[in-house]
């Protein structure tokens, strides 16, 4: 036989209040039942917890002990319990995801930031990184749900739409560019293109493009963090081609954006998650809160 949590309380009880009758009270437990539960917990220990007689209850010294031990236990288990619950009930917890570098640098910290207004006590863990990588992530159960790329057909994987990221050219002001009413893909080929790392879902995309487009830009420059390729531009170095939601658009300060008139392709980026796997209420409540927010935009 084991200790049990109704041992234990009812010997606090028991303890706190120097009688039987009253703790058998408390704990809505008949006096005999609890009587039980004490000489059980009793036997267990090897110890006299209680001096009784008829009229009096004293708890021995091996039990005052045992009760400054056992009231803390109880007070670490009753929080356990209690934020337990919280996680349960979507209140506590920590969402963790992986997702598109462009989507956590625009507009997932809006999305945080409003999230967190309603619920404080709920944390996060975001790992930016390519499309392949975040797919990875979500396979392996090293995160909860990744926000990407509409992944190829995969028996593992659910994918529910969020946004349309659209092939846009992405300038530093004066750029010479700016004021061409119809920008294509041999114009923008025409001058130095810096460009995201060939591993990265958008630079395939890029790729592709210009394929299609049946030109090659010049390369002054491969980074593999959007943030990178956006200072570079945005301090003159040079333009770049990117995918551009129109939730990224207000993000990227200090830079025009301008649509390609001859490339209309897009891509979708929504919440991938691994079929069959739970997820915990926290992050449940954060994609519902995405996607209530991105209704209007699938």
């Amino acid at each position: 036989m084991n200790i049990n949590l109704r041992q234990v309380r009812a010997f606090l009880a028991v303890a706190r209040h120097s009688s039987f009758s009253r703790a058998a009270h408390e704990l809505h437990v008949s006096q005999p039942a609890l009587t039980v539960q004490i000489r059980q917990l009793e036997k267990y220990v090897g110890l006299q917890l209680f001096d009784r007689n008829t009229r009096t209850v004293e708890i021995t010294r091996a039990g005052r002990e045992l009760s400054l031990k056992f009231e803390r236990l109880q007070e670490e288990f009753d929080v356990v319990v209690a934020e337990t619950r919280d996680i349960a009930l979507g209140r506590r917890g920590i969402v963790r995801l992986a997702c598109l570098q462009s989507f956590a640098s625009t507009v997932l910290p809006l999305a945080i930031a409003r999230f967190q207004q309603g619920h404080p006590k709920i944390g996060f863990a975001v790992k930016d990184a390519s499309g392949s990588r975040t797919l990875d992530m979500v396979r392996s159960g090293e995160v909860d749900f990744g926000v990407a790329d509409m992944p190829s057909t995969e028996p593992q994987l659910d994918f529910t739409p969020l946004l349309q990221a659209r092939l846009q050219a992405v300038l530093p002001v004066g750029h010479p560019l700016v004021n061409v009413r119809r920008l294509t893909l041999k114009r923008i080929a025409a001058y130095p293109l810096i460009q995201m790392d060939r591993e990265t879902s958008a630079r395939r995309l890029v790729d592709a493009a210009f394929s299609q487009a049946g030109c090659t830009p010049v390369c002054s420059c491969e980074v593999v963090a959007l943030a990178s390729a956006l200072a570079m531009v945005r301090f003159g170095q040079g333009l770049t081609v990117l995918p551009v939601s129109a939730r990224d658009v207000p993000m990227h300060t200090g830079v025009v954006i301008k649509p390609i008139h001859d490339y209309t392709v897009t891509r979708w980026i929504g919440i991938v998650r691994k079929i069959g796997r739970s997820l915990p209420p926290s992050s449940e409540a954060f994609i519902a809160d995405l996607m209530a927010d991105w209704r209007d935009e699938v």
